[in-house]
């Protein structure tokens, strides 16, 4: 096993030898091992290997480095990566940690080593490079992005009775979405919908943010305005506008069983033409100290109003 010098960053690709088997370019395992060997982490004090390039021919008719890196996300924060493990743990793709990290991480370890994914302990100042962001909490993760589902495919598998979801028109701010997923997972949201032609997605600042909230409400991709408008209001839900000012109080209005809250951008608010299309206008009360809460901070309020009342 190979040990990386301290300080130094994680080394670029090497081409493997040729001849070599296994999906990281090394000789395939001698099968008169005990299989117990493959499934063992490595101890603290020893650098796992890293992940190596596949080879020149496997990328020939694979998908192109452009694709493979729109379907990969890298995700960091612990909480983040612990909940795509639990839930989807084929999605990781490559592990980065810190030292310190190697205990509270053994099971996903353990995971790596028995599927050949490739991790590797590295320093602090490389994990900010990876992560782009000093918030990667000791470790960073390469994962297989998980596509919205069809709003067809989510009315058809949504389970009777009252329901919520969120539909985003214009949020950008990483940091606001990853506060709405972690509010929307907390009080049991269905789904956070996106606009056709949105071009929100998750990031690892979004994730980690999320606390986990990413792995457990799913995203929805909407098709035209109107037809999505209608096929929501066949199976029971109402569409609430969410305003500033000139809706109904949030507090004292009745809330329906099944709601939409559609929540615009920061700073320009919703598309006009898609709050009249609204069934209803509602607004959070407040002292008028400030013309408004930050559309994360809305969403809390917004959530907890329904689940109170659900």
């Amino acid at each position: 096993m190979r040990h990386d010098p301290p300080g130094k960053p994680p080394r670029g690709p090497r081409q493997p030898p040729a001849g070599s088997g296994g999906p990281w370019g090394r000789p395939a395992r001698d099968r008169s091992e005990p299989a117990e060997r493959e499934a063992r982490a490595p101890r603290a004090s020893h650098a796992p290997r890293p992940a190596e390039p596949m080879h020149e021919s496997d990328h020939e008719h694979g998908p192109s480095a452009r694709e493979r890196r729109s379907a990969e996300l890298r995700l960091y924060g612990l909480n983040a990566v612990r909940a795509v493990f639990a839930r989807r743990p084929q999605a990781i793709r490559k592990l980065y940690l810190a030292e310190a990290r190697i205990p509270a991480l053994q099971p996903i370890l353990k995971w790596c080593v028995a599927n050949r994914v490739g991790y590797r302990v590295v320093d602090e100042e490389d994990l900010h490079k990876l992560a782009a962001s000093t918030h990667h909490e000791g470790v960073v993760a390469e994962v297989l992005r998980e596509e919205p589902l069809a709003l067809s495919n989510w009315l058809r598998d949504l389970p009777a009775g009252p329901q919520c979801a969120i539909w985003l028109d214009g949020v950008g701010n990483p940091h606001n979405f990853g506060a709405i997923l972690r509010s929307a997972a907390h009080f049991g949201v269905g789904a956070i919908l996106l606009p056709k032609h949105s071009t929100l997605s998750l990031s690892g600042a979004a994730a980690r943010v999320a606390e986990g909230g990413a792995e457990v409400v799913p995203m929805v991709r909407l098709g035209r305005t109107d037809n999505s408008i209608a096929q929501l209001r066949s199976t029971g839900f109402t569409l609430a506008a969410t305003v500033v000012q000139g809706g109904s109080d949030l507090f004292s209005a009745p809330l329906p069983q099944r709601v939409i809250y559609v929540l615009g951008a920061e700073g320009e608010g919703m598309d006009r033409e898609l709050a009249a299309a609204c069934d209803l206008r509602l607004s959070i009360p407040g002292t008028g100290a400030v013309e408004s809460l930050n559309v994360a901070s809305a969403a809390a309020v917004l959530l907890a109003s329904w689940r109170a009342r659900s």
